[in-house]
């Protein structure tokens, strides 16, 4: 899709070519079938350029909701954009941070999902976006909301923007090549150095990285904040100047309900560093302890959100739960107390043996299990092939069958092999429990 013909996507008759396609059986077995029905009467590129538009909305549902059927897409731009969800998490901060109408400058702001969410909160704004078709697809989502009294958008080079006279800049640096995700905060484009020093001349600005920053290349006086949606760590932010709170590092959980952002609790006052708790987002900050406690497996195994893991705060949940790591450099942390907390997911331990799949298998069949969950932190196992070895590989559970779950990790260099259940989460409206990503760092 290039330019003009996105342009011409806009004009009466693109939309209601638009309306037709959204409609019309766009799935692999009717795709053809559509674009040479519209072709009879739509140019042949403006039909590309529709068919290409309901695809992408309809993928974009996932990310936002309702809203996606209103909004224009490019494929880069859909991967890349924040989670609707996110961004008006972000938006809110930006919010209570700044004064009303505050204007904040957006370094690289691909289809305007953050600038969209800011103008929500009546912040107004600009948007640079290198990539001139991007950018028009940007403005056309400002103007399919009626945003256009509070957010701008042009073309330009973010590294050539002027920060003078905004109140906050927002950059969100290119983290994808040809050649896949970029995870060295040097190869960012433009690189994480320049993106700062440039927002390092607004009074407050929050800069967007990938999740797997190194805590290292977060600068002094900055606070981080890994976010995550329903368990699912999404991105991190370093919010800098007058946006920076009084901590150096946060986990945010956002439920996953509502993809265009429900209101949610902001940075409270709650004790033991547990904030903004009750159905919306709710945020983990560090309560200044020390190493968790070594201990042996316990009653209950607690998995901490992948968001916690990121920002080094499985000390606090242990704090939460009563408990302490089995081994100190693996991210389970085991109690003998069952106490609901939403940064980690609870497991009933109903054994605990040596890793082996014969005794692995033995207990699977005397427990009658017909579901079978299988995670691993700390391993090498491959999880499917161990499913198969189990005899779970392709198989189909009766109704009404038994659910295990069998966690695998290690003990020092023993590995070992949990059996449990997973417990009830009273959670968050929304949410539903889920697997955060394995990682082997403790705090």
């Amino acid at each position: 899709m290039d330019i003009a013909s996105f342009r011409e996507l806009l004009t009466p008759a693109g939309q209601a070519l638009l309306a037709e396609a959204g409609e019309a059986d766009i799935s692999e077995a009717g795709l053809l079938g559509t674009a040479s029905r519209l072709r009879e009467r739509y140019g042949a590129d403006l039909v590309a350029a529709a068919l290409t538009q309901v695809r992408l909305r309809r993928r974009g549902e996932t990310k936002f909701g309702s809203d996606a059927s209103r909004m224009y897409f490019t494929q880069a731009g859909l991967e890349q954009s924040t989670r609707a969800s996110v961004a008006a998490h972000r938006a809110r901060r930006f919010a209570s941070g700044l004064s009303a109408g505050a204007r904040v400058l957006e370094l690289g702001c691909g289809i305007g999902a953050d600038l969209m969410a800011r103008s929500r909160m009546g912040l107004t704004g600009d948007g640079a976006e290198r990539d001139p078709l991007t950018a028009e697809v940007a403005k056309a989502n400002v103007t399919a909301f009626g945003l256009d009294d509070l957010a701008r958008v042009r073309v330009g080079d973010a590294l050539e923007e002027d920060p003078d006279g905004y109140a906050a800049v927002f950059a969100d640096p290119g983290r994808r090549t040809a050649r896949g995700r970029v995870f060295d905060p040097r190869s960012y484009e433009p690189p994480l150095d320049a993106v700062l020093g440039l927002a390092g001349r607004a009074p407050a600005a929050c800069v967007k990285v990938a999740p797997g920053i190194p805590h290292e290349a977060v600068p002094e006086g900055a606070e981080a904040e890994w976010v995550s949606v329903a368990g699912d760590v999404k991105e991190a932010a370093l919010w800098l100047g007058d946006l920076a709170g009084d901590v150096g590092r946060r986990a945010t959980l956002l439920p996953s309900g509502g993809a265009s952002g429900e209101p949610g609790g902001e940075p409270g006052g709650e004790p033991d560093g547990q904030r903004g708790h009750g159905g919306e987002a709710v945020t983990l900050v560090p309560g200044g302890l020390g190493d968790p406690d070594v201990r042996p497996w316990g009653r209950y195994l607690y998995e901490p959100d992948g968001a916690v893991i990121r920002a080094h705060l499985v000390a606090e949940v242990a704090d939460l739960v009563g408990g302490g790591l089995a081994d100190p450099h693996i991210a389970y942390v085991t109690s003998d107390e069952l106490r609901p907390t939403p940064f980690a997911s609870a497991y009933e331990i109903d054994g605990v043996l040596p890793f082996s799949v014969k005794r692995l298998k033995a207990e699977l069949r005397r427990l009658g299990t017909g579901v079978l969950t299988i995670k691993k932190r700390g391993s090498a196992v491959d999880v499917d092939r161990l499913r198969r070895d189990l005899g779970f590989g392709g198989r189909r559970a009766g109704f009404g069958a038994a659910e295990t779950t069998v966690v695998v990790t290690r003990v020092g260099r023993d590995p070992v092999a949990l059996l449990a259940r997973p417990v009830p989460r009273p959670g968050r409206r929304g949410e539903a429990d889920a697997d955060p990503p394995t990682a082997d760092r403790a705090r």
